[in-house]
């Protein structure tokens, strides 16, 4: 549970940055900065790895249940207390620098408890970003679980089924598969579909496009694919947007690698848009990312956009995808998880890199 390799990781960096005390702050949404170090998913709403700069780990959690799944992982220094402000200062030192990861997510009242504290929150995600052998492994379980998951969303989708009733098949096949977790998006329609969200009662018909961002969680880390579905054959504007999204992925895998800027790794996919005259659909209206980081959480910095710069990194694990609007098809998606390697990248999945029909 507690991870020695990143212990040893943030203590140097505390010992760079002359910070007395590190906080690793996370809640019931974000629990990456927590589980970065004690990787146990916890289930009250509020949980702190503190980390001194002698490297001693403590933790201060709401629920009691979580003290009792945490006492034998961090050698019993935790506490426990509803009222979390009281539970965080039982660790708060009278004077010294102290740094939290997550600040930027805490309430103030939680802040207030240390005297001025700095944001750590940059360096720690910079440490996170480079995985190590083991979180490759847990990586590529969650990649082959995703692949499964589309698998059966593949098999068990039919006209007239409702988008929930999908969803609700998906997620109780992953939950049973072992995913702790799962982040799904879905939008099913044509060309008056502009984005995925959350399933809704709309049922299937012949001809539609159905896209999903399927994203399980195993011991913390996340994957996700993206893939869209035709049900019944496919029409010839679906299969050239299928074409130019398809084109648009495949230029970022030939780009990435270490040493290129992530802004870099968005204009190569808007790039193929622009060639094919639909420009207009790369910016904000159409489109949040070209991609984004993975990890132990699911929307990781740094995100694939063109006003974004940050040096990719070997061994860093994101996706790119194209994912946007085209009046020829309406949403689309495609995209798999990307491990950068020494001289570029590879995908963690083996499903299809195709337009998938049924």
């Amino acid at each position: 549970m507690l991870n020695p390799e990143r212990l040893a990781q943030l203590t140097a960096l505390m010992a760079e940055r002359g910070w007395n005390l590190l906080v690793l702050y996370g809640h019931t949404w974000r629990k990456d900065f927590f589980r970065c170090l004690v990787n146990v998913n916890f289930s009250g709403p509020h949980a702190a790895a503190i980390v001194t700069r002698q490297g001693d780990v403590h933790v201060a959690v709401s629920d009691p249940w979580d003290a009792e799944a945490l006492s034998d992982s961090v050698g019993g220094n935790v506490a426990a207390d509803g009222n979390f402000s009281r539970c965080l200062r039982r660790f708060a030192p009278g004077n010294g620098a102290v740094a939290i990861a997550g600040i930027e997510m805490m309430e103030a009242r939680f802040v207030r408890v240390f005297s001025d504290p700095v944001s750590a929150t940059f360096d720690v995600e910079e440490i996170r970003r480079s995985k190590t052998p083991r979180e490759l492994a847990i990586l590529r379980q969650a990649a082959d679980l995703a692949d499964r998951g589309y698998q059966h969303f593949a098999d068990v989708i039919e006209p007239g089924m409702t988008e929930y009733e999908l969803v609700a098949e998906v997620e109780a096949f992953l939950k049973t598969n072992g995913a702790e977790d799962n982040f799904m998006l879905i939008a099913s329609g044509g060309t008056e579909v502009t984005g995925m969200k959350p399933p809704t009662e709309r049922r299937f018909q012949l001809g539609d496009s159905v896209t999903t961002e399927l994203t399980p969680q195993v011991d913390g880390y996340w994957a996700q694919i993206c893939r869209t579905l035709v049900l019944g054959e496919p029409n010839s504007k679906q299969r050239e947007a299928f074409g130019i999204f398809s084109e648009a992925q495949q230029a970022a895998l030939d780009f990435l690698k270490p040493g290129v800027n992530i802004a870099d790794v968005a204009r190569v996919q808007n790039d193929v848009f622009r060639r094919h005259g639909y420009g207009d659909y790369t910016g904000p209206k159409y489109t949040r990312v070209r991609g984004h980081g993975l990890g132990l959480h699911c929307d990781e910095n740094p995100y694939v956009l063109e006003d974004v710069n940050y040096t990719v990194k070997q061994n860093m694990t994101l996706i790119a995808h194209p994912n946007t609007y085209l009046p020829l098809s309406g949403y689309m998606v495609f995209g798999d998880s990307l491990l950068v390697t020494a001289h570029g990248c590879a995908s963690l999945h083996r499903t299809e890199r195709k337009l998938f029909q049924k």
